[in-house]
């Protein structure tokens, strides 16, 4: 990822964030996927109305979905409003999935959705992972460095 997609991601009104995944796996190679939306479902985005909490990604078909991604129905929706956890397919390029599908298959390894933003054109994307679980031990490690580095935050503030 370069600093200008990284500006572009800081600069989008709707950043929702996996955060269990950081604390869960490690992230060995990050995408970004488009996903096949209907009307309501973007409106709900934009509303800041999805989580990613437990969803995962998986490949069927040389085709990757996302399940368990919660949009919230749309407030204004009627009889067109959406299910909210269904299945939703990414868009990838037949390389990328194909890349993803053989790491997959390895031991402790899966494809967990880590962000949902809105780019610059308006359309929601979705930054995946391939990840490797984490021990126990390490989470406690990560859970380490963070109470260091909010220390070390707090003690610069004071002076």
């Amino acid at each position: 990822m370069n600093k200008e997609e990284e500006l572009l991601r800081k600069k989008s009104p709707i950043n929702i964030k996996n955060k269990k995944a950081s604390f869960e796996y490690f992230f060995v190679d990050v995408l970004t996927a488009g996903i096949v939306l209907t009307g309501t479902e973007i409106k709900s985005i934009r509303m800041g109305k999805a989580s990613l909490v437990d969803s995962y990604c998986h490949i069927h078909n040389n085709e990757i979905w996302v399940k368990g991604m919660n949009i919230s129905p749309y407030f204004y929706g009627s009889y067109s409003n959406h299910e909210s956890k269904r299945e939703r397919k990414l868009l990838l390029t037949r390389r990328e999935i194909h890349k993803l599908d053989e790491a997959s298959k390895l031991p402790g390894y899966t494809i967990v959705p880590i962000l949902l933003f809105i780019d610059d054109k308006g359309r929601a994307k979705l930054d995946i992972a391939l990840a490797r679980g984490k021990k126990v031990y390490d989470k406690r490690q990560t859970m380490k460095e963070k109470e260091d580095r909010r220390e070390m935050d707090r003690a610069v503030k004071r002076y």
